[in-house]
């Protein structure tokens, strides 16, 4: 192909289905050559939405989330770990658990980071404990995957949670789905928007959490691409 002038890459557009996950090899090639950090890279110029993770960071500190300072942090798919790098900044736990499904990426946060991989199946955390985590976190994940997925993930969030931890994610919501938004995602998505963007009732959320002893702290929205998404903070009572 080189000799007709053509290059085999992976694509970097990471707003199509839920198989298309934004590559390693080609990403950091990319970042590099724009001289960011990867995690900016995706914010700036695959996402078009600078300084997302920050913000989200910022509010997340200001609601007390780190406060305490988590000693176990899990994150349900971190990716590139643009999250995990701004949490570490902001606390210091003894241990950090990762649950990735992309192998490069996982090897790179290993390596990086120190952080540790737990083996991925399904939509379990089963290598983690009962009630042996401060902080569960997941960003951009669940609105990335099917609603049974979603709730199953959620069953195991709460499990793992200790009494008095904080669970954190985002979905998006019917507070991120007004007529326009609704509209610019019908026509903007393009070719591969089949089970991406996936919604999730606030309420379901709210409701399923309470029943497994966690209560809604605080909510608030966070860019997504050309809209938004919704941040949801529990916390597990003792």
């Amino acid at each position: 192909m080189a000799r007709t002038g053509f290059d085999i890459v992976r694509s970097t557009n990471n707003r199509g289905g839920v198989d298309d996950f934004i590559p390693f090899e080609a990403t950091m090639r990319a970042a590099r050559a724009a001289g960011l950090p990867v995690g900016d890279y995706i914010d700036e110029v695959m996402n078009g939405t600078p300084g997302a993770t920050q913000s989200t960071i910022d509010r997340l500190r200001a609601l007390g989330v780190f406060a305490a300072n988590p000693g176990t942090v899990l994150e349900i798919g971190p990716g590139s770990g643009r999250y995990l790098e701004k949490t570490l900044k902001e606390c210091d736990p003894g241990r950090y658990e990762i649950y990735e499904t992309a192998a490069p990426w996982a090897d790179y946060l290993v390596d990086t980071f120190k952080v540790v991989a737990q083996p991925t199946s399904e939509c379990s955390l089963a290598p983690t404990p009962d009630g042996s985590v401060d902080l569960v976190h997941a960003h951009k994940v669940f609105n990335t995957v099917t609603f049974l997925s979603a709730s199953r993930y959620f069953f195991e969030m709460a499990r793992v949670t200790r009494p008095g931890g904080r669970i954190v994610f985002d979905v998006m919501t019917e507070t991120c789905l007004d007529a326009a938004t609704m509209h610019a995602w019908a026509t903007k998505g393009g070719p591969g928007h089949d089970s991406y963007p996936a919604a999730m009732p606030r309420q379901a959320c709210v409701d399923l959490f309470e029943t497994l002893g966690c209560s809604l702290e605080a909510g608030f929205q966070a860019p997504m691409g050309f809209a938004s998404t919704e941040v949801l903070v529990f916390g597990k009572g003792s």
